[in-house]
């Protein structure tokens, strides 16, 4: 299953890292775009291709937060799966991700390995 996935980010870095991460699981076939905040994620998401959302808390412009609220506005043709990528580890700020519509989270610094196995909880063949 090869899926389109968009990674947000404010670091160059970290996009770097997760997109590393991705082709070294089995969604190395996975379409990847990126964006450096959550405006340009706004720009860069595809309500009818788009699988699953990658994005960091901490970035300027649009938080991660608020552009996962504002992703969740759009009428997507199916559902998306969020992912919220962040050195934002307190339960508090999992539990308000996730009250927000984001559908799982891992914290920073993670491995390739942690990171299949959250997207294998929802795209597992």
């Amino acid at each position: 299953m090869s899926l389109n996935i968009l990674v947000v980010d404010d670091s160059a870095v970290m996009r770097k890292i997760i997109k590393k991460a991705l082709t070294d699981s089995k969604y190395s076939d996975a379409t990847i775009s990126e964006a450096g905040d959550g405006q340009e994620g706004l720009e860069e998401f595809d309500p009818k291709q788009t699988d699953l959302i990658l994005a960091d808390w901490n970035m300027p412009n649009l938080n991660g937060l608020e552009f996962i609220k504002k992703v969740r506005e759009i009428k997507a043709s199916k559902k998306v799966v969020i992912i919220m990528v962040t050195t934002e580890g307190s339960a508090g700020k999992m539990e308000e991700a996730m009250d927000n519509g984001v559908d799982n989270y891992i914290t920073k610094p993670f491995t390739s390995i942690q990171l299949e196995q959250k997207i294998d909880r929802y795209f597992s063949s």
